[in-house]
């Protein structure tokens, strides 16, 4: 595609971004759609200022990552609903130079979920109390799920799980067959420290769901572990291309072109 003075230009803002995929795989998708627009990486510690050189360069569209999720609130014009309840944003729409916040992240899980199993009436444990566990919770609750979480620091459990109408348990509560679904939002197996575990093997039972969010390694010893004990794996790449598959609709309102952009994620993760 050729790039013009009118080519829309998207792009996603964090500090530090330089790892991040969304390049690879939004631009990806713009081609594959036949979408006009270009997709790039603003490396910024400044919020403020990202949210200021939207409006004034019009750049149409925004991913938001670590650490502007929630400072980035303060600068936008409007929050949509979901977002506001989540606390957080990770997708900025530009409207003739109106700043709308929106989260995809729950979202993009529960799709990820849903290619394996409808979360509908089921027991799912989230690991972790952090952002990316609000977001799924939030989300879990919106598509008839009835999730616990459990974390390392109880108190931060009971809090989240308080604040969305969760139910918190305590990590040594944890047994095989308790739960339908797990979900692992914690940094605890990501690269470099791959041999690490958030759960004991105890925790996992034949036939359970586990999606660990973790896309670095594709596929975590938590992973590894569930498989071999008779159990569904669900690795986080869906995820990530599912938050992204959402993001592009609303900057664009297409459908997204979700395979090309599965493909491109797994070709250079499984590089």
């Amino acid at each position: 595609m050729e790039i013009s003075a009118k080519t829309p230009v998207y792009c996603v803002i964090g500090h530090p971004v330089g790892h991040s995929l969304s390049p690879l795989m939004q631009n990806r998708a713009f081609a594959a759609a036949g979408c006009d627009g270009i997709y790039a990486a603003f490396d910024t510690a400044d919020p403020k200022g990202a949210a200021a050189g939207i409006r004034a360069l019009g750049i149409r569209g925004a991913s938001v990552t670590i650490p502007h999720k929630v400072g980035i609130m303060d600068f936008l014009d409007e929050i949509d609903e979901s977002a506001r309840e989540i606390g957080a944003v990770n997708t900025i729409v530009n409207s003739g130079g109106k700043l709308r916040g929106c989260n995809t992240d729950g979202q993009g899980a529960v799709r990820a979920l849903g290619e394996n199993i409808s979360v509908s009436g089921k027991k799912v444990l989230i690991l972790g109390a952090g952002g990316a566990a609000r977001a799924i919770v939030h989300a879990l609750k919106a598509n008839g799920a009835d999730p616990y979480i459990a974390n390392r620091t109880h108190e931060k459990a009971r809090l989240l799980a308080q604040d969305l109408g969760a139910q918190a348990v305590s990590m040594d509560e944890i047994s095989g067959g308790s739960f339908d679904i797990m979900v692992n939002t914690t940094p605890v197996g990501m690269h470099p420290y791959t041999d690490a575990m958030p759960v004991p093997e105890s925790a996992l039972a034949p036939g359970m769901y586990v999606m660990d969010i973790i896309y670095n390694p594709l596929c975590t010893k938590l992973l590894t572990k569930a498989e071999a004990a008779g159990c569904h794996v669900i690795d986080g790449a869906g995820m990530f291309v599912y938050q992204g598959a959402l993001q592009f609709s609303l900057w664009t309102g297409r459908d997204a072109p979700v395979a090309q952009m599965r493909q491109v994620v797994y070709e250079h993760l499984q590089y």
